[in-house]
């Protein structure tokens, strides 16, 4: 039927629900930490994602923020009862659901079905576009590049996906703190200096005047948007 990627970094838990969901007619893909199951999507299509709170190296919270960099696949929290207060963040972060432990199976199953049920109505599984082009500006995801009137720019990890971030979303205005949460996808303790320099640097990569930005515009007071020179932008 579908692939879910479970991740939990306690490998019973793990287990448990790969037998739950397997008896539903699942595909299961296993993770126990943020950053496996980063890798783990990157790698697989994966229609839903179980997801611990609590984890070493890389917690949930944070492997979440980077999953909405390039997902909306579902997300389902799996949290203690003491953690209301990160239950509470990760839904305004964008999980779509969560489940407390000790879970019920068939809670748990029907709250699964759900998810899956509105995110394939929703247009779930289609393909994304790979490339975004507004005025002279072109990104491409599949190859990571990006050119300015058809000559490659050579951009840092964090500058592109600060440009990825606002070209997928032009006209959209995002303060520091949203652009460090997903894009660093840390608590944005300083957000607006480190913010600011990547900004700084794009403009100088990308605009002919950075002083007079054709592209990347502040808003003052409140961040920073791709100027939606295609009303809406191209895509392919």
């Amino acid at each position: 039927m579908y692939r879910i990627l479970v991740c939990d970094d306690e490998r019973d838990i793990v287990n448990a629900l790969k037998i739950y969901l397997e008896a539903e007619g699942h595909q299961v893909v296993t993770a126990h930490t943020g950053a496996e199951a980063l890798a783990a999507l990157e790698r697989e299509e994966v229609h839903l994602v179980l997801l611990d709170i609590m984890m070493p190296e890389m917690d949930g919270i944070t492997a979440m923020t980077r999953i909405r960099e390039k997902s909306n696949v579902p997300v389902i929290l799996l949290t203690a009862k003491s953690e209301d207060t990160d239950k509470v963040l990760g839904l305004n972060l964008g999980a779509d659901d969560y489940v407390t432990k000790p879970f019920n199976p068939v809670e748990l199953l029907a709250r699964v079905r759900s998810q899956l049920r509105r995110y394939m109505q929703l247009g779930g599984g289609e393909q994304r576009p790979s490339s975004i082009t507004i005025g002279g500006v072109s990104l491409d995801d599949t190859a990571k590049t990006v050119t300015l009137d058809g000559e490659g720019v050579s951009l840092t990890p964090r500058e592109y996906d600060i440009l990825k971030l606002l070209m997928s979303h032009p006209g959209q205005v995002f303060s520091p703190k949203d652009i460090y949460r997903q894009v660093w996808g840390e608590s944005p303790y300083g957000a607006e200096n480190a913010v600011a320099v990547h900004i700084r640097h794009l403009r100088e990569k990308l605009e002919y005047d950075p002083s007079e930005p054709r592209y990347i515009k502040v808003i003052w007071g409140k961040g920073y948007r791709f100027e939606n020179l295609n009303m809406g932008g191209k895509t392919k």
